[in-house]
């Protein structure tokens, strides 16, 4: 048959060509259509050829063809003969696609027709094609037809009332999946339609459909039945009363519905829901649970033959018990999941309860108590550690022995799924209270070994057990296994010996925890492990020799070897050399050999001094080769190795042997990689202190790029202490081209490069810190030659230089000091006068007798240097410690105070800066000074005791924090305050604590809340008009504090989620959608955040936040735009565009229509979609926009 290229419209028009072949091959396209009423075969070929021209994308259909293809398909569903039939369903697959809404729609009346029809096979066959029609629907079309598809399948309701169990299932379903997608007030319908045949009269057969419905659409769209929920909930919680255990199921599985996607909703019920929960988890009519009996059971000895059969082989097939006790369970689990804020309560209502049912005889129900148990454990490491371990003393610990009691009897149970429970829900504990199982070790023992022996045991079951074995071990004191070794070690050992490589592999992990546990370095003890270390090498040593094994057991037996020649070495002394000579072996093997570096440098560090002379050149042979490898896990582990070999076994390494590591250093520091770069200048000055001869041909080579990396403007913290370190090593080597001036020609030389330089921006300002800092480390090496040598062409460096010196304590108080400091106070240059500021600073900080009364003094007589000289307090508060500054507090004092309400903003943040760390010293006397100056003083002064208080939030713990808690809600009050700058200071002090110490302002969120979101809102009053030449210009004095508000709820998505009304949070973040650019920045990176939180929050709401997502992403930027107006516009849009990325990643949005379409219409513009594909392509693997949003 010919390629159809025309509408078939225009083969009628050609029907009459006189053109013999080509009207006939025209016709016998047309004749497929006919030919389907023909003999059956005849109808099969031809409805099958139909459908081949259909999955054409060149066919094209007028109304006319259209009208009798869809008439004819249809009419063939009705046919007799099955194989038609599943033609046609087929055929209209394709025909979706090629046919006009209109047809469609006929389509969609015709089948949904059929499906009420007497005939049994034609419902079916239409039911088929409906779904057919349904999963091709266009989107451009898909939103009327749905609409029509809808009106009709919600006549289907009435099959919830069918006979047929069957059918009432799955109209169940077909609900279920119609509510994402339906309108409001259709679903307001539906729901109202439960509910009204649920209030009819006493309950029958169909109430648990009614129920098992209502649980089934809350799922799918559980937000939409939040507001209905007080109407259901007694209805629901009237049910549970009935006498019919499976409509009890439904039930609890309504609730479970309802707390996962009605949280807030919920709120009011909880304690009902959880009374009914405790009530019913424990109902079993037809089982007397005997505790005497199961003291019995915990008196039994492991070694006892467990004969007896499990308590499910009685079950009674009628018994529908326990599927109340399991879904009343799964309740539980929901609102422990769910309900963060309630966590402590959970601990005295629900903990003791999952307790008493680890007893359960049906071992699912008793799966999902285990599973429960270790959801509230997993929850309560969501807290911070130190709220956690606070809540855990009154809650989890108390309950710690009575949980070990009822375990110890299961893991004796020869039920697999028990004991895997029991080790997942004691690994939960191990990991929230670490060393919570330290007295009950002997109770788990005979559990852990009868697992680990038991020859029914399968595979996964010794994996679970021996993964548990190896967090008690870590998560608990060595002494707490040492008196149980003689039975630990040898099932162990057995596992070893598996022929299963997984068994083996964490067995090896085991052992080599359990080395530690023998002989635990850093502690004195009595353990003697000598009776073990034989059986432990031996066992160990014949994995190591294998070849032909897994890879991850060759890794962990080479790592499992190292451990025990660090800790054991001194009883293997004729087997060292031997197992070293292997070491050598995988250290050559490019799949082994980084975790052979990684177990070489144990070894080199093992205070037992393993004599590892033998092996060391060809090592350090090797190790260099390794600094060439592109490959930054084998560079580090390479360091770290050379490293540690330098420092404890120098004496036994030639300086030649160096000589290949040091040519490969120079290419290593580097600011690139600063990383690599310490661990590199680590061992330099390992090597400095140990050969320093070897270190005479570095000047040319390594030094220039540690000069480099001075200078550098990313150099900071450990990277610079490193390098400190070296340069000091480098000076007491006393080199003949290191010495003291030498290096610091070096340092100083682009500061004097600079001077004569067009351009003085070569030298960037941190490095003038970097440089100080070396050049008082030099100094401090070699104090001798420190006079004279600061050059004055470099007189910022000189100030700093002479600030670190002097932090020393080297300079005294001296008066040309002084002097000289004070003559730089007046230098035109800033950077010269803030050098002189930080100088004058650390020079207080190291002599502070001398220099403090002096600072205080010139606070006070000049004014004009207020501001520098209060830098230099800042930095004398900063840096002392409390017990040298405690002398000097009420005069330092005295001076802040007066200053507190100075008009400078700068010096006013100074002075509250300085208060703040200055509280640090004293707070049980200075707090309350604080907090008296927040009554009296003026809104010049309350801004500067709040941002004091600022101050005072340090991340780490303090002693203020407990006088802080009591407090800091008297300073929140200036949330309320009439100046809006103080609120805005207190919204400033608020997001610090959120951020540093969420535990300070947990419990005040219900009063804070209220005033932070009022400050998000946006205030006409503030907004004013400023004319600025012709030009009129828009202010908004309330931006500022609206932007502090949104920063404050950004904090507490990460500290105190549990505390939040996300709905109500939500509607706060939905106005900042639509708000100033900086704003909508800042809340379309909450919406992302939201979103991985709580996703099911924001489908709540996700009809709402598409508006504003989609009015930014459509935005385009006004003709004529200024290049930095366009950027903006454009950075704001791919902003939107990642919140929309993060929505289209949540599984069930594609249920929202809104949702939907918005994607659509993303996909259909080019524009749009380039910035999808941009944003995927750089933060989501590269995925296309395409590939990556589910348009269905």
């Amino acid at each position: 048959m010919s390629s159809v290229s025309y509408h078939i419209s225009n083969l009628l028009e050609k029907m009459t060509s006189t053109d013999k072949d080509f009207r006939d091959s025209q016709i016998s396209l047309l004749t497929l259509v006919s030919m389907c009423v023909c003999v059956c075969a005849c109808r099969f070929m031809a409805t099958n050829d139909l459908m081949l021209e259909l999955q054409k994308d060149s066919i094209k259909l007028d109304e006319d063809s259209e009208r009798r293809v869809v008439t004819m398909l249809l009419k063939l569903l009705e046919d007799k003969n099955g194989e038609v039939q599943n033609l046609a369903v087929k055929c209209l697959a394709p025909l979706v696609s090629k046919v006009k809404e209109p047809q469609v729609e006929t389509m969609v009346d015709v089948l949904c027709s059929n499906m009420t029809s007497d005939k049994e096979q034609l419902r079916d066959i239409s039911s088929m094609g409906l779904k057919t029609v349904i999963a091709e629907l266009p989107l451009t079309s898909s939103g009327s037809v749905c609409k029509k598809i809808t009106s009709q399948l919600i006549d289907l309701g009435p099959n919830l009332t069918s006979p047929r169990m069957a059918v009432r299932k799955r109209s169940i379903l077909a609900l279920g999946h119609l509510v994402p997608c339906c309108s409001p007030a259709l679903f307001s319908q539906l729901t109202e339609h439960l509910m009204k045949e649920l209030a009819k009269g006493p309950p029958t057969s169909m109430t648990r459909t009614y129920i098992q419905c209502l649980a089934t659409i809350s799922r799918q769209g559980g937000h939409r039945v939040g507001e209905h929920l007080e109407k259901l909930i007694p209805m629901v919680v009237k049910f549970t009363g009935v006498e019919d255990d499976e409509l009890r199921e439904y039930c609890f599985q309504a609730f479970e519905a309802f707390i996962r996607r009605c949280p807030k909703e919920m709120s009011p019920h909880i304690a009902t829901v959880t009374q009914l929960c405790l009530k019913f988890m424990t109902f079993d009519p037809n089982y007397n649970y005997d505790d005497s009996e199961e003291e019995d059971e915990d008196s039994m000895d492991i070694d006892d033959e467990l004969e007896e059969e499990s308590d499910d082989e009685y079950s009674d097939d009628d018994d529908m018990s326990w599927k109340v006790r399991r879904s009343s369970i799964k309740c539980l689990e929901a609102l422990i999941s769910t309900r963060l804020d309630l966590l402590l309560s959970f601990y005295s209502s629900i903990c003791p309860a999952l307790l008493a049912r680890f007893k359960e005889r049906e071992e699912n129900v008793r799966a999902d108590v285990f599973t429960a148990f270790s959801t509230l454990l997993r929850q309560t490491r969501v807290e911070e550690p130190a709220v956690a371990l606070n809540k855990l003393c009154g809650g989890l610990c108390v309950q710690v022995p009575a949980t070990v009691k009822a375990l110890h009897r299961q893991l004796k149970e020869k039920s697999i799924k028990s004991r895997q429970g029991c080790f997942c829900l004691l690994t939960e504990l191990a990991h929230t209270v670490p060393g919570a199982l330290e007295e009950h070790i002997p109770a788990l023992i005979p559990g852990i070994v009868f697992s680990l022996t038991d020859k029914s045991t399968p595979s996964t079951m010794r994996i679970d057990a021996l993964s548990f074995f190896n967090v008690l071990l870590l998560s608990h004191p060595p002494q707490a296994f040492q008196p149980h070794m003689q039975v630990l070690l040898p099932p162990v050992v057995a596992c070893i010996e598996d022929t299963f490589y997984k068994i083996t592999s964490e067995a090896l992990l085991v052992i080599q925890h359990l080395v530690k546990v023998m002989r635990p370095q850093g502690q004195a003890g009595g353990f003697d492990p000598k009776p073990f270390v034989k059986e432990v090498f031996s066992v160990t040593m014949k994995r190591l020799k294998a070849t032909d094994i897994d890879q991850e057991v060759k890794e962990r037996a080479i790592s499992c070897m190292g451990h025990i020649v660090c800790h054991l070495g001194d009883h293997l002394r004729a087997e060292v050399q031997g197992v070293l000579a292997i070491f050598l072996e995988r250290l050559k093997n490019e799949i082994t050999r980084l975790t052979a570096v990684r177990t070489i440098t144990l070894i080199a560090a093992s205070p037992l001094k393993v004599d590892m002379s033998p092996i060391l050149p060809e090592v350090l042979s090797v190790l260099g080769s390794f600094l060439r490898k592109n490959q930054r896990a084998l560079k580090l582990g390479t360091l770290a190795c050379l490293t540690a070999l330098v420092t404890h076994h120098a004496a036994s390494i030639k300086p030649a042997a160096l000589e290949p590591v040091l040519s490969e250093l120079p290419t290593l520091v580097d600011e690139g990689d600063m990383h690599v770069s310490q661990v590199s200048i680590t061992l330099l000055t390992g090597m400095a202190k140990a050969y320093p001869s070897s270190l005479a041909k570095i000047s040319s080579s390594v030094l220039p790029g540690v000069f480099r990396l001075i200078h550098s403007p990313l150099l900071q913290g450990s990277t610079l202490e490193a390098i400190l370190e070296f340069l000091q090593a480098l000076v007491l080597s006393k080199t003949s081209n290191l010495s003291y001036s030498q290096l610091l020609k070096s340092l100083m030389e682009p500061f004097h490069r600079s001077q004569s330089s067009a351009d003085g921006s070569i030298v960037h300002r941190q490095s003038y810190h970097s440089v100080a800092r070396c050049v008082a480390a030099l100094s401090s090496a070699s104090p001798k030659e420190t006079p004279g040598t600061v050059a004055e062409s470099a007189r910022v460096l000189a100030l700093l230089c002479m600030g670190e010196v002097g932090r020393k304590g080297s300079l005294g108080g001296s008066k040309e000091v002084q002097g000289v400091i004070l003559e730089a106070f007046s230098s035109t240059s800033e950077e010269v006068k803030t050098a002189a500021s930080c100088a004058l600073g650390s020079m207080a900080v190291g002599c502070l007798s001398d220099y403090l009364p002096f600072l205080l003094k010139e606070i006070s007589a000049q004014p004009r240097r207020q501001y520098l000289l209060l830098h230099s307090l800042k930095e004398v508060i900063s840096a002392c410690p409390a017990s040298s500054l405690s002398p000097h507090v009420e005069s330092v004092w005295a001076l802040l105070f007066q200053n507190c309400e100075c008009q400078e903003e700068g010096t006013r943040n100074l002075v509250a800066e300085c208060l703040g760390k200055l509280t640090l010293v004293n707070p049980a006397a200075l707090l309350p000074r604080l907090k008296q100056l927040l009554k009296t003083g003026s809104p010049l002064a309350r801004s500067t005791v709040v941002t004091a208080i600022k101050f005072t939030i340090v991340d780490h713990p303090a002693p203020i924090d407990s006088l802080l808690k009591d407090c800091i809600g008297d300073f929140l009050k200036t949330l309320q305050d009439d100046d809006i700058n103080v609120r805005r200071i207190a919204l400033v002090m608020f997001n610090s604590a959120a951020h540093n110490k969420p535990s300070l302002i947990r419990g005040l969120l219900g009063r804070v809340l209220p005033h932070l979101y009022k400050e998000t809102q946006i205030r006409k009053d503030l907004i004013r008009e400023v004319e600025m030449g012709p030009f009129k210009h828009t202010v908004d004095d309330g931006l500022d504090v609206r932007k502090a508000a949104f920063e404050c709820m950004y904090s507490l998505l990460d500290s105190c989620l549990e505390g939040l009304d996300i709905l109500q949070f939500l509607d706060h973040v939905e106005e900042g959608l639509k708000d100033h650019y900086d704003i909508r920045m800042l809340t379309f990176l909450m919406l992302a955040r939201l979103v991985s939180l709580c996703p099911a929050a924001v489908l709540q709401r996700l009809d709402r936040l598409v508006e504003p997502l989609k009015a930014t992403v459509t935005t385009k930027v006004k003709a004529g735009s200024v290049k930095q107006e366009f950027e903006k516009q454009e950075e704001l849009r791919r902003s939107a565009m990642r919140a929309v990325a993060a929505l289209l990643a949540v599984p069930e949005v594609e249920r929202s229509p809104s949702m939907a379409e918005f994607a659509n219409q993303i996909k259909s513009s080019t524009d749009m979609a380039s910035i999808y594909q941009s944003i995927q392509g750089g933060e989501g693997g590269g995925i296309g926009a395409t590939e990556s949003m589910d348009m269905s």
